[in-house]
């Protein structure tokens, strides 16, 4: 290697002097310092020593302050006009354990001789020796926490629930709960209206009765489509103006509730009975509660006739009172929710041979209708229809849930409300009232007025989340 010893370089011609050809790199020696250039401005970041404790800043260089441990302070060095100190907040923590700044000595930060505190979460600041009089001055201060996008991370746990990509969308997951389970989130989005995730709580049907009993109500309905989403219908349901109905997710397990239907009536004469209905349960997901359904009046002749409220109602068995005007229907929207969560069960008949029927129970979007014939003798219209459910593609498939069961009739099927409402049955077959659809909330089918009858459970309910993922 070649070595030159001279005072004084100056250029042969002109005023510029080149050092180095194009592409190569003009190094000072190590130790070596240089004056006459100026500062650019610029520290010398020191990414190998992160610091976790109290230290003292040495002129041109930059720090990464680790906070999230606790506390501590950065000295800055003595002040002399032009020295230059940068810090930045390593850990985004500076606002739950901030780093204080401290001038050497007497000197003055700001014009002022005490230390200061950064306390701004992602905050980096670079300081300036300027004089005695105002001495280190903040030239560059930067509270903006620029970091990189993060997106919702979960998992599903439980019998048959499962997480899975959405076939329309593929930075969409769906998870769905058929059983209890935990939808568990370990990180949150950093977009604020991302982490408001569309659901759709659906608790279960309620049983329903028997000798012309009432449909069982069906499970109440609740939905909220997140602004953040996009790929599909929601139901005329939508919660999400309200904002009591939305979910804010945050990095913490959250517990699923899935309802189980109720029980159909068994009668005395019936393998296993004698049994009597019951309401369906409530699903859980949250701050988000959907009622079970009300289980249809008729447990025994003349005895519990009326439906019972839920989040449908159940509907009205078949009266006694010789008149058209038969025991009525549980109320929907029980406790009530804005919107509604699901309509009232329909009326029974009464024991007109004309309209011995019971009364529908309620769906998501319509009433369980009422016992109403049209004419003397049997009459195909002695029956109460379950009332209809709301549709959603939250799943990727448009899909009703929420029916309401039909009532149970002497002479007619009665049909269940679209949402996997069961249908009713007939005196002459005992078992043929069906149950409500599983996973639906659909209500229980009636049965018709005969000691072997054996009238629908309630269908279990359904909780569904949707959220982008990446």
């Amino acid at each position: 290697m070649s070595k030159i010893e001279v005072n004084t370089v100056e250029p042969q011609c002109g005023t510029t002097l080149t050092l180095g050809a194009s592409g190569d790199t003009v190094q000072l020696g190590s130790g070596a310092s240089q004056t006459g250039f100026g500062r650019t401005g610029t520290v010398d970041w020191q990414t190998g020593s992160i610091k976790t404790s109290t230290f003292t800043a040495a002129n041109g260089e930059g720090y990464f302050a680790n906070t999230s441990a606790g506390a501590f302070t950065m000295n800055l060095p003595a002040g002399v006009a032009g020295n230059i100190v940068s810090v930045v907040d390593y850990t985004n923590t500076f606002q739950t354990y901030g780093l204080t700044i401290s001038p050497n000595g007497s000197e003055k930060i700001g014009g002022v001789a005490q230390d200061t505190t950064l306390e701004t979460e992602g905050q980096s600041v670079t300081f300036v020796y300027v004089d005695a009089n105002e001495g280190w001055k903040n030239v560059q201060d930067s509270t903006s926490n620029v970091v990189g996008k993060t997106y919702i991370i979960a998992t599903v746990s439980g019998s048959c629930n499962t997480l899975a990509t959405a076939p329309c969308c593929s930075n969409v997951k769906i998870a769905t709960f058929k059983n209890p389970g935990t939808f568990c989130v370990s990180q949150a989005s950093s977009t604020p209206d991302e982490n408001v995730v569309s659901y759709m709580v659906v608790g279960g049907g309620g049983g329903a009765g028997s000798f012309h009993g009432g449909g069982g109500g069906a499970g109440g309905f609740r939905e909220v489509r997140s602004p953040s989403a996009t790929g599909y219908a929601v139901s005329p349901l939508d919660g999400y103006p309200q904002t009591g109905n939305r979910v804010t997710i945050s990095a913490t397990p959250y517990p699923i509730t899935v309802g189980a239907g109720g029980v159909g009536k068994k009668g005395p004469t019936a393998p296993g009975g004698p049994v009597s209905p019951t309401s369906g349960a409530d699903s859980v997901f949250s701050t988000i509660t959907s009622s079970g359904g009300g289980k249809g009046g008729g447990d025994t002749p003349g005895v519990n006739q009326v439906g019972t409220a839920g989040g449908s109602g159940g509907g009205g068995q078949n009266g006694t009172s010789g008149n058209q005007s038969g025991p009525v229907g549980g109320s929907g929207n029980t406790p009530s929710t804005v919107p509604s969560q699901g309509t009232d069960g329909g009326s029974g008949g009464s024991d007109d041979t004309s309209f011995r029927g019971g009364g529908g129970g309620g769906g998501a979007t319509a009433a369980g209708g009422n016992v109403t014939p049209t004419g003397p003798g049997p009459n195909p219209a002695a029956v109460g229809p379950g009332g209809a459910g709301a549709t959603t593609s939250i799943s990727a498939t448009p899909t009703a849930y929420s029916g309401g069961g039909s009532g149970g009739s002497t002479y007619v099927i009665g049909t269940g409300g679209a949402g996997g409402g069961g249908s009713g049955g007939t005196n002459c077959n005992p078992t043929q009232a069906t149950s409500g659809t599983i996973n639906t909330g659909g209500g229980g089918g009636g049965a018709g007025n005969c000691a072997a009858s054996v009238a629908g459970g309630g269908g279990s309910g359904i909780v569904i989340i949707r959220y982008k993922f990446q």
